[in-house]
């Protein structure tokens, strides 16, 4: 069977450290050890390396540790990916101040993930930008991509053992 090909948002690898969400870091960890043995695909974007290396030490060393931890292929924002992350905020999805959050989803779909995993609940995992997501892929001849968090894959890959 084909590895899942899956994007990660900033959100992610901040949450192997977040000591005040026990169990979401629980579950970012399996999931980190999961793609550390190979079980997916990852890809990352220069929008989230900016992201985690604008945070302050001892977290971006500790981020940068964890990012080379796993395999995964770094794609730079082209103008495919800026043009489809506008469409999230022309047609009212996110706001321009969520642009970042914007180019992580457009990155996932260009890049043609199967899934976007991210604990950003405000700008990306919630129903709204999840109908969008698949509006705008669909509109634009993208695949359809599914929006889910890191507990939501570690229970699919704990029912499949």
């Amino acid at each position: 069977m084909k590895k899942l090909k899956i994007y990660i948002d900033t959100s992610v690898v901040s949450h192997l450290e977040h000591e005040d969400a026990p169990e979401k870091r629980k579950d970012t960890q399996k999931l980190w050890e999961n793609i550390k043995n190979g079980h997916y695909s990852v890809i990352i974007s220069d929008v989230m390396l900016a992201e985690l290396f604008k945070t302050p030490e001892p977290k971006r060393s500790l981020f940068a540790y964890h990012i080379n931890e796993i395999p995964y292929e770094n794609i730079e924002v082209t103008d495919d990916i800026l043009s489809l992350a506008e469409k999230f905020i022309d047609f009212g999805i996110l706001k321009q101040k969520s642009l970042d959050d914007c180019r992580h989803i457009a990155a996932a779909i260009v890049t043609d993930c199967d899934l976007i995993v991210s604990w950003n609940f405000k700008h990306i995992v919630n129903p709204k930008t999840i109908r969008g997501a698949k509006v705008i892929a669909a509109s634009e001849g993208y695949k359809d991509i599914i929006i889910c968090t890191p507990t939501m894959l570690v229970e699919e890959a704990n029912d499949d053992e």
